[in-house]
């Protein structure tokens, strides 16, 4: 699945092959069109209060089209696979490679087992995700919607990486508009005539 989530200052982060969501997530779902789910949280981070709006979409293949397209105004993805299935571990690589392709520049990006609850199906061990996650330069999760295990503090990471992200493109912004600034004063300077040299001087002696 995928999904883009909007906080309430217009940021948005995103979930490639999304975490079932525990309760109280369940309580915000929408249908919205088929492969797509609609959810609203809203999240404390650094005692700030960010609401985020949720799309997740279907994994499956006939879904790709619509996947790609939430992909655009993803500002943070969830990669994540079933440790109960090698199949969908192995998938991790074309999500990332989608991601990669049809997601803005510096999307923040973590990597998450789910269904960590159902151990005794394990098909994929924690040091294979830990590993692939490290390859991939992503934060990791065991997660389990049936225990809520990791799910809050999977979303709540993802959310502190794209404000995190975001403070650091306004704090370029500033920067840049500082220098550019000083430049302009500058030239402005360079650009004014000196003033009438004092070529006679009197002496009184």
């Amino acid at each position: 699945m995928a999904m883009t989530v909007n906080s309430a200052t217009h940021r948005s982060v995103g979930e490639e092959k999304g975490v079932p969501i525990q309760t109280p997530m369940k309580a915000f779902q929408l249908g919205v069109s088929p492969g797509v789910d609609f959810k609203m949280k809203t999240i404390e981070v650094d005692g700030i209060k960010v609401r985020i709006q949720i799309w997740d979409t279907a994994g499956q293949e006939r879904y790709q089209t619509i996947t790609k397209q939430y992909y655009r105004r993803a500002q943070g993805i969830f990669l994540v696979y079933d440790i109960s299935s090698e199949r969908s571990y192995q998938h991790i690589m074309k999500w990332v490679s989608d991601v990669d392709e049809y997601a803005p520049e510096g999307v923040q990006k973590i990597l998450i087992g789910n269904k960590a609850d159902e151990e005794q199906k394990r098909q994929v061990g924690r040091e294979q995700g830990q590993q692939l996650a490290k390859e991939y330069g992503m934060d990791f999760y065991e997660t389990s919607a049936c225990t809520n295990l990791n799910i809050k503090e999977s979303f709540t990471r993802l959310t502190e990486l794209v404000l995190q992200a975001h403070r650091k493109e306004l704090d370029g912004l500033r920067t840049r508009a500082s220098n550019e600034l000083a430049l302009a004063e500058l030239e402005e300077d360079e650009g004014k005539p000196e003033g009438p040299a004092n070529s006679s001087k009197t002496c009184w002696c």
